[in-house]
């Protein structure tokens, strides 16, 4: 159900636009932060309310203690798939927090810091777009499946991938095209802007590859194995795009471009993981098991009638 969270986010982001002016106006860095809290806020809040007037509505479990009624391994059963689907996330936004960090000790790193900034700006206006397609691909694939068609399962799969593909491919072209102007709206500095245009290429290739990553991403969640996202991410990110950034920045001298072609290698090798990952999915016996996942009490009763 994607339509109210979409509904609820362009609220929000309509709130957001006054609040944040005010904020700013008054409390300077600290309100804008504080903006951004608010809007995140009113997010849950609208969110929860809606979930808690449609199950009303509906007079589903709310009214019968539903919170109460489900059994403990139920809980155990959730926490294992959001953990892993947690640090995935976190695994790869903190690899690039770490590449600000690395940034900050190259030689001349005011500069260096200026430019990856600005240009992780835009990557973030694209993620907007691959956490949709994630998002979508897991839905798709986790419905097909708890309806137990295996077939449907495995076309949305593909489908999604071969989406996120074009996606990226139109993404690096967005910002190859953008490289020239982008700077110029974060600053006047002719380093900087020249630096930023340069960065972008090399960002432009990553885009590439992030966005089928992260329909990779959604797929395997969508099989309830989030868990590979996981390990893709600590073997592309930190044992391979991570030091190899650091020595082609650091002891090849190639500065920011050798930790933005550290990160294209990392990000290539996650990517070729998860693709393997996938490749190597039986789909009939996916569809099996989300049956005993999703209802364990009816397969249960009907293998009694059946005997």
């Amino acid at each position: 159900m994607t339509i109210p969270i979409m509904l609820t986010s362009a609220l929000a982001v309509v709130l957001h636009v006054p609040v944040n002016i005010v904020l700013a106006k008054t409390r300077g860095f600290e309100g804008i932060s504080m903006a951004i809290w608010i809007t995140d806020l009113v997010v849950v809040i609208l969110l929860a309310v809606y979930v808690v007037v449609v199950e009303f509505r509906k007079g589903g479990t709310w009214k019968e203690g539903g919170w109460c009624e489900h059994r403990f391994k139920d809980w155990v059963r959730l926490l294992k798939l959001c953990g892993p689907c947690c640090l995935t996330t976190c695994l790869e936004w903190w690899c690039y927090e770490i590449l600000v960090l690395l940034t900050g000790k190259l030689p001349n790193a005011k500069q260096a810091v200026s430019i990856i900034a600005i240009v992780l700006n835009f990557d973030y206006l694209l993620f907007a777009i691959m956490l949709s397609l994630a998002t979508c691909a897991s839905i798709r694939v986790s419905n097909e499946l708890g309806a137990n068609q295996a077939r449907p399962a495995y076309k949305a799969a593909y489908i999604s991938l071969t989406l996120g593909s074009v996606a990226g491919l139109v993404g690096g072209l967005v910002m190859v095209l953008a490289r020239g102007t982008w700077g110029r709206l974060f600053s006047h500095d002719k380093a900087i802007v020249r630096g930023v245009g340069n960065a972008m290429l090399w960002m432009a290739l990553l885009e590439v590859v992030n966005f089928p990553l992260a329909v990779c991403g959604g797929i395997v969640r969508g099989t309830a194995r989030p868990w590979l996202g996981m390990y893709a991410n600590i073997g592309g990110f930190y044992l391979l795009a991570l030091p190899l950034g650091v020595v082609l920045a650091f002891k090849v001298h190639m500065g920011l471009q050798g930790l933005l072609i550290g990160f294209l290698a990392g990000v290539s090798g996650c990517l070729m993981l998860l693709l393997v990952f996938i490749s190597r999915i039986n789909w009939a016996e996916e569809a099996g098991k989300a049956q005993r996942f999703a209802a364990p009490d009816y397969v249960k009763d009907e293998n009694i009638a059946k005997t």
